[in-house]
């Protein structure tokens, strides 16, 4: 589906001074923005006589119009496919009033109304190595629901891309070019969490010397990313639920709320339905975070991709060392298609980081570590110099995790890509006793 060159644009400009407004379509992979005019009457459909051409089968030849004012308004003009503005279908010559944000469907097409400061022409985003089919229909739906306002819920196991994704609907949206704010809300305590994300007043409590706006502030016009929003305290979730609702945050110690306008992205790894059970997530909340949910496939369930990630992963390591990327030998390559994986894409990635460090000029099955398996069982025969470096490598690396972490090992293992019981099985392995958390 396309739109011809001389479209709204043109007409707005033939018509003077344009408006505050732009309409966006998405045209085949990129979102296009059209500047509506400040007054008048605007006709969508297929026809070459249409001020905006869309060529599309499931347009009619003249399908809608707008009529541009104080007020926007938006006709169906009987048209074979209809048009629909959330669930109601539109009447035909039915108008009803649209206000930023509104997405309508005419026909099979997505058209936005959308102020012109936040809808320029977005370039197409980049193109991704997608080899799997039910990822490709995952980033089809992605396409789908980027150009909304709609919120979003990631499901799947921790490492498959859930961050990624996020940062791909924002990229995707005409919110590209706001910010982009993400938050681990498993990383924080209650109190840090609470300021991170709604800001202080000065004086609000004990070292509060300033005031400090938070992240759902700092994300004014663009997307806020929520990671593990299953392990937010009930308390914030209260808080988080009316600022939703409202539109509106209130810093901490603050009398007056600020008014904000921010699309919220949320993963979580957690059964949120077993959550909600138990008392511990609240299910207002989760159905306002849940416009819409996108579960990402575990990287075993999509093997056609591993050899392709893992060699984009030896170039992007090899390149901040400036060295040459080693050859992903067979052995090595069959080695990783066979591996369950996990810890997912974020096991690969740290996988190859290894490897990378390890190897010469190929890297060999012996330069990859995984699994459960601790050194000892490794492929390198114990006492080998390779053996030895893998051991050392890894404890001095486990060793920087946890104490990133401050000891909290659910949270290292995560950040090093492998399971709890992983990381529990490396520790005795090496000897480690983390020191107690909070210490």
């Amino acid at each position: 589906m396309g739109a011809r060159q001389r479209d709204v644009t043109t007409v707005a400009a033939k018509r003077g001074r344009p408006s505050a407004w732009s309409l966006v379509v998405i045209a085949e992979r990129a979102l296009r923005a059209h500047a509506l005019p400040a007054t008048g009457v605007v006709t969508i459909g297929r026809t070459q006589d249409a001020d905006l051409q869309l060529d599309d089968p499931s347009i009619s030849r003249r399908h809608g119009r707008l009529h541009v004012g104080a007020q926007i308004e938006y006709e169906d003009l009987g048209s074979a496919n209809g048009s629909r503005i959330g669930d109601r279908k539109l009447a035909p010559n039915e108008r009803v009033a649209l206000a930023a944000g509104d997405c309508l469907e005419l026909g099979d097409v997505m058209v936005v109304l959308q102020p012109r400061a936040a809808a320029q022409e977005t370039p197409a985003p980049p193109r991704f190595v997608i080899d799997d089919a039910a990822m490709k229909q995952l980033h089809r739906i992605i396409d789908r629901i980027a150009v909304g306002s709609i919120s979003v819920l990631l499901l799947g196991e921790t490492g498959v891309g859930k961050e990624l994704t996020a940062r791909t609907i924002h990229d995707r949206s005409p919110r590209a070019a706001g910010p982009y704010v993400s938050l681990n809300c498993a990383a924080l305590s209650e109190q840090l969490l609470e300021s991170e994300l709604f800001g202080y007043e000065k004086g609000a409590f004990t070292g509060a010397e300033r005031t400090k706006p938070g992240l759902l502030e700092t994300a004014d016009g663009g997307t806020i990313f929520l990671d593990e929003v299953g392990e937010m305290p009930l308390a914030l979730q209260a808080k988080l639920l009316r600022v939703l609702e409202e539109r509106q945050v209130l810093r901490v110690g603050a009398l007056k709320p600020h008014a904000i306008d921010v699309r919220f992205v949320a993963a979580t790894n957690r059964d949120l339905d077993e959550q909600i059970a138990r008392g511990a997530f609240r299910s207002d909340l989760y159905f306002r975070l849940n416009g819409i949910s996108l579960v990402i496939p575990p990287l075993r369930a999509r093997r056609s991709e591993i050899l392709t990630l893992a060699r984009s992963f030896i170039k992007a390591c090899c390149e901040p060392l400036q060295r040459r990327e080693p050859q992903l030998g067979e052995s090595a390559a069959a080695k990783l298609v066979e591996y369950e994986w996990p810890g997912n894409v974020r096991e690969l990635r740290n996988a190859m980081e290894r490897a990378v460090l390890l190897a010469d000029d190929v890297i060999e099955p012996e330069h990859i570590l995984l699994g459960a398996a601790t050194p000892a069982r490794s492929e390198p025969k114990p006492g080998s110099k390779l053996h030895g470096e893998v051991e050392e490598l890894e404890r001095q690396r486990i060793l920087e995790v946890l104490e990133r972490c401050g000891g909290n090992q659910s949270r290292a293992a995560v950040e090093l890509g492998i399971a709890r019981g992983t990381l529990s099985a490396r520790l005795k392995a090496y000897g480690i006793k983390p020191r107690p958390r909070g210490r």
